[in-house]
């Protein structure tokens, strides 16, 4: 969640982050759907940020203040890699057969399934 205050700033609340995957997810489907390079660049800067921040001697882990450096928690979700790592993966590859708009659709998990043609029943 965003608040705006009175002075043109925003502030985010709350503060923790837990590996959570929409955000790379609108990456990889607005970059599918437009080309446009700017959203593999905003991927790459959140790769570089788990890595720098989330990553630990054996595994990722949550923070539990991104204003605090080091504030990580002995908790790694398991949507992490089923998904976030997934969509991460899906936006750098440019030769993925992954096709959101003709071939797939992903469930609640971000597996992708083809879709299939519906058959016309005729009375």
């Amino acid at each position: 969640m965003v608040r705006f205050t009175g002075s043109n700033d925003f502030h985010g609340t709350p503060n923790y982050y837990i590996l959570r995957p929409e955000t790379v997810e609108s990456l990889f489907i607005l970059n599918y759907l437009t080309g446009d390079p700017i959203y593999r660049e905003w991927g790459w800067e959140i790769f570089q940020s788990i890595e720098k921040y989330c990553k630990t001697e054996i595994a990722y882990a949550s923070l539990t203040n991104v204003d605090e450096p080091g504030s990580v928690e002995d908790r790694m979700e398991s949507f992490f890699l089923a998904e976030t790592l997934k969509y991460l993966y899906l936006l750098f590859d440019p030769d993925t057969e992954v096709d959101i708009l003709n071939k797939h659709v992903f469930n609640t998990e971000a597996h992708p399934t083809r879709i299939f043609p519906v058959p016309v029943v005729k009375a």
